[in-house]
Parts: structure tokens; C-alpha cells; sequence
């Protein structure tokens, strides 16, 4: 269980402020695939940010395995997000030098995994996500679809808690976007839980609930099924 408690982030210039999130609250179960959506600049990707431990909101609780993450020490943050969280991000953030498996491996071998572990790993994640005989590929050899594949893997292959996502459809044409969103589907029928942003109504209403923001609020909190 993901607890949210009065988050509220605000962004200053000079001595003007910007509300970007004010006053949210509410739970993500385990195993839940959770969809976060709204126009741009309603505050859904500031809200994965905090909910990510990727920026520290104004005020409020973010809670996870009864620990409130605002109030660890930046240490405890970096290996929560190391060790318990996933991210995929729309513009794949995969290092272009190295293959398909090595970029799987690399968050893996920062953990303190040994090589032939981290590999053995890698290529479970990769199979998972279809891409075992490319392993050998590098990014510029990928399809963005293949390459967004390769992100996905490399975020659940240590086994995160929790798998944030961000628009990651944004830069695939409607075929590749479909079959990313196949994967997102297989995982959380395996148990995944994932928050994912996205401003594809259709995407959104694929996953379990639907959360709409506007100008810093949540508008809506709907069941998709």
C-alpha cells in the first residue's frame, strides 16, 4: 500500500508562487495498475515525481511499508529508489554505448549484484518484455517501441515494490504504443503494481483506476473495472 496524505508541492519565482499540486490525498493497493491523466500542466507528472521520491513536495506524506519516504534522509531515499522503486521515462533514458542487456544489467550491478547475476537477471527481464534475441542490440539498432521495451526491463529487473511511469507512449506511433501497453498489462497480472501517467484517455481507462488532475487537484478517481 502507497499512502498519499495532504501532498502539496509549490514552486517559487522571486515572490510569486506556483500551487502545482495542493492538498492531495489518496492510496494505491498492491498489485494495482493506477493511471494518472489530465491536460498539460495540471500536475500529474509533479505528483510521479514526488510519489517517486525523484523531488520532495512543500508539505504532506508520502507512505510506503509504514515508513513516511519525506522524512528519510536523502541516502535512505537514493536506496529506496534503487533498491524498491522502477522508472520508465517517454524518452527511454537508455545510455545509446551500450546493448540492450547491458543497459538492463547496469541498475543491477549498482545494487551489488555480480555480473553473472545481473546478467541472468537482465535476460529473464528482457525475455519478459520480448526482446531476448535483440540482448546483443544497441539503442540506435532498436525501434523506439524496442527500445521503450528495453527501459521497461530494465525497471523490473531487480523486482520493484512499485513501477512509475511517465508518458511512456508519448513518442511511439499507436501499433508500438499498443504493444508497450500489452507489457504494462502482463506485468500487473503477475502482481506489478504501476503508477503511470498519460494523457491517452484510451490507455488510461486500460488499467484499473483512473485518477484525473486539473490545476493542481484531483477532479476525478474512477474504477475502469
Amino acid at each position: 500500500m502507497l499512502e498519499i496524505k495532504n501532498l502539496t508541492k509549490i514552486f517559487r519565482s522571486g515572490e510569486d508562487k506556483i500551487i502545482a499540486l495542493n492538498n492531495i490525498s489518496f492510496s494505491v493497493p498492491v498489485g494495482q495498475f493506477l493511471t494518472i491523466t489530465g491536460r498539460s500542466g495540471s500536475g500529474k507528472s509533479t505528483l510521479l515525481y514526488q510519489l517517486g521520491l525523484l523531488d520532495v513536495p512543500s508539505e504532506g506524506s508520502v507512505i510506503m511499508n509504514e515508513r513516511n519516504l519525506i522524512e528519510l534522509s536523502e541516502k535512505e531515499r537514493t536506496s529506496i529508489r534503487l533498491n524498491e522503486l522502477g522508472y520508465i521515462f517517454q524518452d527511454y533514458a537508455i545510455l545509446p554505448t551500450l546493448s540492450a542487456l547491458e543497459n538492463t544489467m547496469l541498475p543491477l550491478l549498482m545494487q551489488g549484484y555480480s555480473m553473472d547475476e545481473a546478467k541472468v537477471q537482465a535476460k529473464k527481464a528482457l525475455d519478459k518484455v520480448g526482446l531476448i534475441d535483440r540482448m546483443d542490440n544497441l539503442p540506435s539498432e532498436l525501434s523506439g517501441g524496442q527500445q521503450q521495451r528495453v527501459s521497461i526491463a530494465r525497471a523490473i529487473a531487480h523486482g520493484p515494490k512499485i513501477i512509475f511511469a511517465d508518458e511512456p507512449t508519448a513518442n511511439l506511433d499507436s501499433e508500438t504504443s499498443d504493444q508497450v501497453m500489452r507489457v504494462f498489462i502482463d506485468l500487473n497480472k503477475e502482481g506489478q503494481t504501476i503508477i503511470m501517467v498519460t494523457h491517452e484517455v484510451d490507455y488510461a481507462s486500460l488499467a484499473h483506476r483512473t485518477i484525473t488532475m486539473a490545476d493542481g487537484h484531483i477532479v476525478s478517481d474512477t474504477v475502469n473495472k
